[in-house]
């Protein structure tokens, strides 16, 4: 039976939901269940696993983070705006947050947050809701002078272990040693963005030392529009096929 109008507009529009959906949320199974993966904005992104929700750098128009299950944990990177938002986390429920942050971040957040604020340096880990999150260094080079964009130890990088996944959030940094010394990371997501944190090629040699089995390059846009992530793509894949690059929607508006 040949279909009518209407129902063929309810067919491409239903098509064009499952499109978006598929475009919006990110899916790895665990060998307990799934993890979500949501991009939100430029540095921002949601996972979501049994039921248990992680923000990361809440940031940008509040309507972002409509239909999104409040968060019971709040993963900060850096004491800058697009990682630091406060109007954001104001605009969202954050009663029953577990906020973890660098010293920084903490001496920054209001005084209503603080006793949810749990204060990770590089190098120190925390189990949280059968979360391990563990501190990693991000900063620009050189070390010596320091940058006056991101100085070792003042913010943190985050290595998450969600069941047997292993997930790294590089934070703003450039392609440091201790990025490159990573081992058995299932999830990446590096930045790419000048001037503040490295260029596509820093970002392609250092995905082929630590050999992540899935990365997103994330946080790309810099003072001259956004980073060529179709590029970083095809430095990786050139030299390394296994290494299964995703390129997610981080600027809904492009």
């Amino acid at each position: 039976m040949k279909p009518n109008k209407l129902t063929y507009l309810y067919i491409v529009l239903l098509l064009n939901i499952i499109t978006i959906h598929s475009q919006t949320f990110e899916i790895f199974k665990t060998e307990i269940g799934t993890l979500k993966i949501q991009p939100i904005l430029h540095g921002s992104m949601v996972l979501t696993f049994q039921d248990k929700t992680i923000y990361v750098d809440p940031y940008g128009d509040s309507k972002l983070y409509n239909n999104i299950k409040a968060p019971d944990i709040i993963l900060i990177t850096d004491i800058h705006g697009d990682h630091l938002d406060l109007e954001t986390l104001d605009s969202i429920n954050t009663s029953k947050a577990i906020f973890i942050t660098p010293q920084a971040v903490a001496d920054k957040l209001p005084e209503k947050y603080k006793s949810q604020i749990n204060i990770l340096n590089n190098g120190q880990g925390i189990h949280r809701l059968d979360f391990y999150i563990k501190a990693v260094p991000m900063y620009n080079l050189p070390v010596d002078p320091p940058s006056k964009k991101h100085p070792k130890g003042r913010g943190n990088g985050y290595l998450l272990n969600i069941d047997n996944l292993q997930i790294y959030i590089s934070g703003d940094t450039e392609d440091i040693p201790e990025m490159r010394m990573l081992e058995n990371i299932d999830i990446a997501f590096v930045c790419m963005n000048l001037p503040y944190t490295m260029t596509v090629e820093q970002a392609a040699s250092a995905v082929l030392e630590f050999k992540p089995k899935v990365v997103y390059p994330y946080h790309y846009r810099g003072t001259n529009g956004l980073s060529d992530v179709k590029q970083f793509k095809k430095l990786v894949n050139e030299k390394n096929k296994n290494i299964e690059v995703r390129l997610a929607n981080w600027y809904p508006k492009h």
